[in-house]
């Protein structure tokens, strides 16, 4: 406590001149925030928002027919709803073009964290550079907005900062210190200081060694792609039209009569599903492609520089028991100077991310490299106890950061993530930059653009205080009546209410009857999360097109675990094929296209490049002849391999009961040349490679290693090992 109080006092010294500084510069901040967000639609004179929803249908015909649109969006990402959500509560006449599903790109994957950025504050009081400083105040208000217009779908997250060098202490104290009081009023929770003794307490799995305390703040974490649709379709229920799966072949352009310039006035746009092609006219065009800003600037003139320097950033899912269930863990400074979370999401771990320059492209791939260097930096700051094992990641994807370029900069890590808003000579309206937090800010900086160079009739931004979709009649305790009224389980109560919020109860009404005491409703498509069936048939209602928009944005297994999605994936196609009447043929096509997505996206290649054919043995003999040993059991015949029908005849004799499908699936799993049987050497590569930890959860390791024990425990005890008798 005493040495605590004197590092206390120490801050209080040494950060009192950086702190009075930033601390002036608060006053603007305490005005009456709280009462701008409210649980109200939005300010006076916002258009009425619908109870119904248009179908995709509905929205495509509207694009074709409601003649000139005042805004044309073109991006459906966060930034793009953003704008199309600003420009329809103004009352302006809005469409949204987004050529794939909305959230498909950068939105989807992110940290999953609603945060001010702590590293820029830093950089912004190291170098003095007071634009870093207004991007950390302007993220840390949007911070609180966000946390308050989806209440179901963010949530306040503490973050632990481990420290294991003494002087760290006072130094990061500061820091985080000052990171409060730049949110001034709008600080979720004050940060503290925690003993070595209480920072294990709270996350056990931290290095013990060395280690001297903790700081912990907050910030807030997020669904990504469901904030992401939620702002989608409250623009569409104020009246915008939106329509994924719609693409931008090129802009359209007339010749203004008074200058004689060429000026944009919409675009050519294909209906991705049907081929079918059509005109959009609109007073104003905004391009909020996040990364593929330049492509779209380049419609516009071939000859304008690039803007945007894209970054990939990986991340991997782990297990759940790898971090507590409500404490983040932030790594201030990795080996190569980066920042590392490590955070709890959906129930898993999430960790991440990397920064590097990339190509644009709307396939991005994490590499082995990058999940090698994310694990490495996990086990630096867990326990020795706590084995890291490469086959642990369930899932693994790369996001592109659309970075804002400085010609004079030589890597994307200093580059500030403010937004820039350009108009072109042809007034064509550019958002780049920026980062998910400030999509708000960075859409009312873009109508207010755009209606000061096309001189649209509109007032003053009114999304602050505006509610999302799923939040107006969402309260923490909704998803007990979820229980109580439709007998669903508590599990998947709780996370339809997370999810939809207050439209949890459209879900509930279709949801199908089990047949079964309890649960009464919600049959699970995967039965480790609580996804159920109905929330397919619901997310068509939410203009969910493929079977890869449903299990990567509707729901979240694909970015939760890749295998689960697989599982999954053939009963989400037959009941998309029901409501979206697809044929044989293109229900095998959704099949095949989620499954290459699964693969190469989110990291499904990677963890299965983990055993192949090619794989090395490296056991010691004892467990080599204690491994065949166990093959042989099942390998009565002494074939050399094991076969469906070997595994059958050892399940029985032990009395458990498996279908064949399921056999089939966890032999294919091990079956490296694919001839339709384990041989010796693929189980013995298995076994190499779980020892080393690149391969976790086979089932086929589980099953013959417990029915080698129970065949063990039933074998009978000699009479000369029982102490003799009669």
């Amino acid at each position: 406590m005493a040495f605590q109080k004197a590092v206390k006092g120490t801050a209080l010294i040494g950060g009192g001149a950086i702190a009075t500084v930033f601390g002036l510069s608060q006053f603007s901040q305490y005005r009456n925030k709280h009462g701008a967000l409210v649980q109200v639609q939005a300010a006076e004179g916002a258009p009425v928002r619908k109870d119904h929803l248009p179908t995709r249908e509905q929205q495509i015909l509207a694009l074709q027919t409601s003649g000139e649109f005042d805004v044309l969006v073109i991006g459906g990402g966060a930034t793009g709803c953003g704008c199309a959500l600003d420009a329809a509560t103004r009352g302006l006449k809005t469409a949204l073009l987004e050529r794939d599903d909305f959230s498909s790109g950068t939105s989807s994957r992110s940290t999953k964290l609603i945060h001010g950025g702590v590293r820029y504050l830093q950089k912004a009081i190291m170098k003095l550079d007071f634009e870093q400083y207004r991007m950390v105040k302007e993220a840390l208000e949007e911070r609180a907005h966000l946390l308050q217009s989806a209440p179901h779908l963010s949530a306040p997250l503490p973050i632990m900062l481990p420290i294991y060098k003494w002087w760290q202490l006072p130094y990061y104290w500061v820091g985080i210190k000052l990171y409060d009081l730049v949110a001034g009023s709008q600080c979720l929770k004050s940060s503290y200081v925690l003993t070595k003794s209480r920072a294990l307490e709270l996350f056990p799995m931290l290095r013990k060694d060395k280690l001297v305390g903790a700081i912990v703040y907050y910030d807030g974490q997020h669904n990504d792609a469901r904030m992401n649709l939620a702002i989608a379709l409250t623009a569409a229920r104020y009246g915008a039209a939106t329509a994924n799966y719609a693409e931008v072949r090129h802009l359209l352009k007339t010749t203004d009569t008074g200058s004689g310039r060429q000026r944009v006035c919409g675009v050519r746009c294909r209906d991705v599903l049907t081929g079918k092609e059509f005109d959009v006219r609109a007073k104003c065009v905004i391009n909020a492609t996040g990364p593929f800003t330049d492509s779209v600037r380049k419609m516009d003139d071939q000859k304008v520089p690039n803007i945007c320097q894209p970054s990939a950033g990986v991340h991997i899912v782990m297990p759940g028991y790898y971090s507590p269930d409500n404490m983040g863990l932030l790594d201030p400074a990795t080996s190569d100077g980066r920042v590392i979370f490590f955070l709890p999401w959906e129930k898993m771990t999430i960790a991440g991310t990397t920064d590097s320059p990339t190509d644009v492209t709307s396939h991005p791939i994490p590499t082995e490299e990058d999940i090698n260097f994310i694990l490495s930096e996990v086990r630096n700051y867990l326990g020795a106890d706590v084995e890291v094992r490469r086959g642990d990641v369930l899932a693994a994807w790369s996001g592109i950061r659309p970075l804002v370029t400085n010609p004079d900069s030589k890597d994307t890590q200093s580059i500030s993530r403010n937004h820039v808003v350009t108009v072109s000579d042809s007034g064509l309206i550019t958002i780049a930059g920026g980062k998910w937090t400030t999509y708000r800010a960075m859409a009312r900086d873009t109508i207010d653009a755009a209606i000061q160079e096309h001189n649209l009739k509109a007032g003053s931004c009114k999304t602050m205080g505006l509610q999302l979709e799923g939040a107006q009649d969402w309260s923490p305790t909704l998803y007990i009546r979820l229980v109580q009224d439709y007998g669903l389980e508590s599990e998947v109560a709780q996370h339809l209410a997370s999810t939809y919020g207050d439209k949890a109860f459209e879900v509930a009404k279709i949801a199908q009857v089990t047949g079964k005491r309890w649960p009464i409703v919600g049959k699970r498509l995967v039965s480790e999360f609580p996804y159920i069936e109905a929330e397919v048939v619901y997310g068509v209602k939410e203009y969910a097109r493929t079977a890869v928009d449903m299990i990567s944005r509707r729901t979240r297994l694909a970015f939760l675990n890749v295998q689960a999605a697989e599982e999954a994936l053939p009963r989400i196609v037959d009941i998309m094929a029901k409501e979206l009447n697809w044929c044989e043929q293109k229900k095998k096509e959704q099949l095949e296209t989620a499954k290459t997505f699964l693969y190469y996206e989110m990291g499904y290649k990677v963890k299965t490049d983990q055993l192949t054919d090619r794989s090395e043995i490296s056991l010691v003999p004892s467990d080599i002849e204690r491994y065949k040993k166990r093959f042989c059991m099942f390998d009565k015949d002494k074939k050399g391999f094991i076969t469906i029908l070997d595994v059958q005849r050892v399940l029985e004799s032990i009395s458990v009961q498996m279908d064949e499908n399921t056999l089939h699936e966890i032999l294919n799993e091990v079956d490296l040349n694919k001839n339709g049987q384990v041989e010796l050497n693929e189980f013995l590569q298995l076994m190499s490679a779980i020892q080393k930890g690149r391969v976790s959860g086979s089932r086929l390791a589980v099953l013959m290693k417990s029915a080698e024990e129970n065949l063990r425990r039933r074998e009978a005890i000699p009479v000369d090992r029982s102490g003799g008798g009669l």
